[in-house]
């Protein structure tokens, strides 16, 4: 009897959802061996050890797609999917919270309060929360990350979580030439003793494939405009969920409220009517592979802080090679005719139309 995953696969196939792509049949085969695995029990009711998956490949390949897929019919109750990235954001704060709290604060979040070391409690707590962890996108840059994975993890796997992950990068290539990059191999060698890791590396970039030849620059702001944001915006979604994602920066955290993966959307006072610097837009350029923004206003004279921020988003969009769909009151050239820098935008405007043309889409990385 088919599995749960292959059924919801192959009804996609079936539907027009999705098409065939033999590159991802060894991922899915893994995922059905995962999902099969997560249903057995053990002697006398106990649950056995179960071995994760990790799926790595380019981006666009349909990794996130199978992930959603597989989480959606894993028959573990006790589940939970999230970006990698808040994940790691989370558990930091349970980390401050144990060092920083007394006795009672302790005992009111974890269960219990004796001990230094944050990690136990830590791991414990999440493993109440889901057997199953499934992360989109690992990937490891920041020492403070690096330095806390292997001791978590080899702790969460001891209390019986499994993990189903997906990532650009072969287990070996996380974190490299990071800082002190020896401490962190004993995370890599976990992952590959705990996880089946499995290349999704076709020829065909699905993401691009979609956004491709497709209008990306929708003004003026109307519902007709409105409608085809969203529904682009919908379409390279899928059925992945929005969540919130942090960027640290310079010590200070940029929140983005609508992700997706390396998807992300914002609107422009988001983004541009607040205090932002080149460091924040350079960080939300490298993050995520296409930025979804809307509300973007004519500019009057009185807006030139606001120009000038925008003005340095797209430079940090473009110098990454990311993809810019964007809902505005007019079109590039006619956003900020006036006002100091007005001249200097003219280059904006000249790349936010290289931006939406078929060559730029075709050829920006997913």
């Amino acid at each position: 009897m088919p599995s749960r995953i292959r059924r919801a696969f192959d009804q996609r196939l079936k539907d027009g959802r999705l098409s065939p792509d033999p590159a991802q049949g060894s991922a899915l085969a893994a995922l059905e061996r995962l999902e099969r695995d997560l249903g057995r029990k053990g002697l006398f009711g106990a649950r056995p050890e179960v071995r994760g998956v990790y799926l790595w490949g380019p981006p666009g390949r349909g990794k996130s797609m199978l992930m959603d897929l597989f989480f959606a019919c894993a028959p573990e109750p006790k589940k939970s999917r999230a970006h990698f990235h808040a994940f790691m954001a989370r558990v930091h704060d349970l980390i401050g919270r144990w060092r920083k709290g007394d006795r009672k604060a302790r005992q009111a979040v974890f269960g219990q309060s004796k001990g230094d070391d944050p990690i136990a409690p830590v791991a414990a707590l999440i493993a109440s929360e889901a057997r199953l962890l499934c992360f989109d996108e690992l990937q490891v840059t920041d020492i403070a990350d690096a330095m806390i994975l292997g001791r978590l993890f080899q702790a969460l796997f001891d209390l019986g979580v499994v993990l189903a992950v997906t990532s650009n990068r072969e287990p070996g290539d996380l974190y490299h030439n990071g800082v002190n990059r020896q401490l962190f191999l004993p995370f890599i060698d976990l992952i590959r003793d705990r996880c089946e890791v499995v290349s999704v590396a076709g020829d065909r970039d699905w993401r691009r494939e979609r956004l491709a030849g497709r209008q990306v620059w929708f003004s003026p702001d109307n519902a007709e405009a409105r409608a085809a944001f969203e529904a682009l915006w919908s379409e390279l979604k899928g059925e992945e969920p929005e969540e919130p994602a942090h960027l640290a920066v310079l010590g200070r955290d940029i929140v983005i409220a609508r992700t997706a993966g390396s998807l992300a959307r914002a609107t422009f006072a988001e983004l541009c009517a607040r205090p932002l610097g080149p460091q924040d837009y350079l960080a939300v350029a490298g993050r995520f592979h296409t930025l979804f923004l809307e509300g973007v206003p004519r500019l009057d004279p009185a807006a030139q802080q606001e120009a000038r921020r925008l003005v340095t988003l797209v430079d940090a969009l473009y110098e990454a090679g990311a993809r810019l769909v964007v809902l505005a009151d007019a079109a590039p050239d006619a956003l900020y005719p006036t006002g100091v820098g007005a001249f200097e935008f003219e280059r904006t405007a000249s790349r936010l139309a290289e931006m939406s043309a078929v060559d730029w889409l075709a050829r920006a990385p997913a």
